[in-house]
């Protein structure tokens, strides 16, 4: 059995097999900007509803919100991104690459066998070290003097080029929770809700980052999705480790990852206003190990009282059964959803041999999907044995059965065997096969995807059966 090696190879059988694509690639791409194919947009959609399943549908005090993706440019002067979003960028004198500094002096002391901490070193020692030890690009050239770079995306609203200045300029959002922020007061007032509660989205979030050369883990249009819980303060940590153990057994039992490519991360350095933060790691083989999935965060009322300050509008709350007023403090939990679509397609990704090769003849190996099927893009695919009219009528009438209850997809090009291997390649549960003797039985072959086992059954109990077995 063989996992996928590296991102080239993961990247080229994504585009093959629908899932994710180089945007604008008729016009050479744009550099780290992806779009979502058919089956790639059925599984980011699956992944979001289970999100949403798990943290508004099976509880009860949190709700959604779908905020804007432009927000008044106060909203970012508050939330210390205007002023302090950056990272430390380098260029090649020569070749005129940028890299962000502090990737090139973690390979500096990787190479001599030592292990740092970035999180931990400020632009100015970075800068330093990066002088001290006469570091170059990676093509071995002299760096241009380390500088900040912002990484939020800002363009102008109501505006014609001639009037293209800073005085109107606005953000695309560099992360979803501001807008949950902002309409806290009027979510809290007009659904009457008490703490403690959460409001939760999905939405898409822009970062001009400044090497993005990890397919889609790390890209400048991503989606995220986010719960902020507003709490009493004395309430926190017990808060903070609910949430936390909650996440994890999300990732888990809803999109069955392996535990043990799961784990901690515990934030040794933390802002002065967080009281708790803690990563959720994937083991990434195709980018080399354990790299952050989600982040969860004790925030204690800062967002709230940096808002009332900046907008001068109260944002605090009113405990009539203490008869007190305070700014709750926040519990936030952020997933990426590219991130957690690239996990599950790695962890599900699979090579097995089914047969060894014997004399002249090859092995016979083939690429199969396991994902959890309650998430696979495809739940059933029919397939008529020929292109006879008879078998593409009746296999018709199979679909007709299953489309108003799970996504299908019908194929009659190639042999059966290549059309299972397939949807074996896109983690299709099952195939539904329509032979010449369903036209006598009005019965079918239907073909489980990780056993390969089959069970001939009536077509009128193919419905029932797939339904059940779509866990």
């Amino acid at each position: 059995m063989k996992k996928l090696e590296n991102l080239e190879q993961f990247r080229s059988w994504a585009k093959e097999n629908a899932f994710v694509y180089a945007s604008s690639e008729i016009y050479g791409g744009l550099s780290a900007i992806f779009d979502y194919g058919p089956m790639g947009i059925l599984l980011k959609n699956n992944i979001q509803r289970e999100w949403e399943k798990a943290m508004v549908q099976e509880r009860s005090d949190v709700v959604l919100l779908d905020s804007a993706i432009f927000m008044h440019p106060k909203t970012w002067v508050a939330s210390g991104h205007a002023a302090g979003f950056s990272d430390v960028l380098v260029e090649d004198k020569k070749t005129h690459k940028r890299y962000r500094a502090d990737h090139l002096v973690e390979e500096f002391y990787e190479q001599k066998g030592e292990k740092v901490d970035m999180d931990k070193k400020t632009p100015e020692e970075i800068a330093q070290i990066i002088k001290d030890n006469g570091i170059k690009s990676p093509d071995g050239n002299d760096l241009t003097e380390p500088r900040n770079f912002n990484l939020m995306l800002k363009t102008n609203l109501g505006s014609t080029d001639a009037q293209f200045n800073d005085e109107n300029v606005v953000y695309a959002r560099a992360e979803t929770c501001q807008g949950i922020y902002l309409q806290y007061k009027n979510i809290q007032e007009t659904m009457r809700l008490k703490l403690p509660f959460g409001i939760a989205q999905v939405g898409k979030a822009f970062r001009n980052e400044i090497v993005a050369r990890q397919f889609i883990f790390r890209t400048r249009e991503f989606e995220q999705m986010e719960m902020q819980y507003f709490h009493k303060p004395e309430d926190t940590e017990k808060i903070f480790e609910e949430w936390k153990q909650a996440r994890m057994d999300w990732h888990v039992n809803v999109l069955g990852i392996n535990p043990e490519n799961l784990r901690f991360k515990k934030h040794e350095k933390l802002v002065f206003y967080a009281s708790a933060a803690y990563d959720i790691e994937y083991n990434f083989g195709t980018l080399g190990g354990f790299k952050e999935l989600e982040g969860i965060h004790a925030r204690s009322d800062y967002d709230l009282t940096q808002h009332t300050k900046f907008s001068g509008e109260k944002l605090d709350y009113f405990d009539q059964e203490r008869n007190v007023r305070f700014i709750p403090h926040i519990v936030e939990t952020s997933v990426g959803l590219n991130r957690s679509l690239m996990m599950v397609l790695e962890e599900a990704w699979t090579q097995e041999t089914l047969r060894e090769p014997q004399g002249d003849t090859p092995a016979d190996t083939r690429i199969v999907l396991k994902i959890k099927k309650s998430l696979a893009p495809i739940k059933a695919a029919i397939l008529p044995l020929s292109k006879k009219p008879e078998l593409q009528a009746k296999a018709r009438e199979v679909q007709d059965l299953l489309k108003f209850d799970m996504m299908t997809q019908y194929d009659e090009t190639a042999s059966i065997g290549k059309r299972y291997r397939r949807q074996d390649e896109i983690g299709t549960p099952f195939c539904i096969t329509v032979d010449f003797d369903s036209l006598n039985d009005n019965a079918v072959t239907i073909r489980e995807r990780d056993s390969m086992e089959q069970v001939r059954l009536p077509i009128a109990e193919v419905r029932n059966y797939i339904l059940k077995n779509l866990k």
